[in-house]
């Protein structure tokens, strides 16, 4: 086996050989693409959101519901007054939704790490006033 050295350069190279030469062109690196990644994570968290509130609305009438996700499946919480990032802490729950109703328009808010979302919906009654106001 070889002795081996450090040349002046820091780098190792064989005893009695030149260190190798260092470029001084600029460092070309690769770029990651990040966001296709993220893009289906996010979407896949918005798309559960969009999914709760349909069914919510499609329920005619509904209760305050939490919807916790995580490693050990899928927990329903009926009327939870505890901010969402303490149910997540609480249960260890990697996602959560809280589903609310007032006066006919659906709310869904939802926590995932630093993710958050709210979609809401119109109530029928706001959007009968708006369809009769546009006449």
């Amino acid at each position: 086996m070889e002795p081996r050295s450090f040349g002046k350069s820091g780098l190792f190279h064989a005893a009695g050989g030149l260190p190798p030469k260092v470029s001084t062109a600029p460092l070309k690196f690769a770029r990651i693409r990040a966001t296709f990644f993220d893009k289906q994570t996010v979407s896949r968290f918005v798309d559960h959101a969009q999914n709760i509130l349909d069914a919510a609305e499609s329920a005619g009438s509904c209760s305050a519901m939490t919807i916790l996700m995580g490693p050990t499946g899928i927990r329903l919480i009926a009327d939870s007054d505890w901010p969402l990032d303490s149910l997540l802490s609480h249960h260890g729950a990697n996602t959560a939704y809280r589903v609310t109703e007032n006066r006919g328009a659906v709310r869904v808010e939802g926590r995932e790490g630093s993710r958050r979302c709210v979609l809401e919906s119109v109530s029928p009654a706001t959007t009968a006033r708006l369809l009769l106001a546009a006449r």
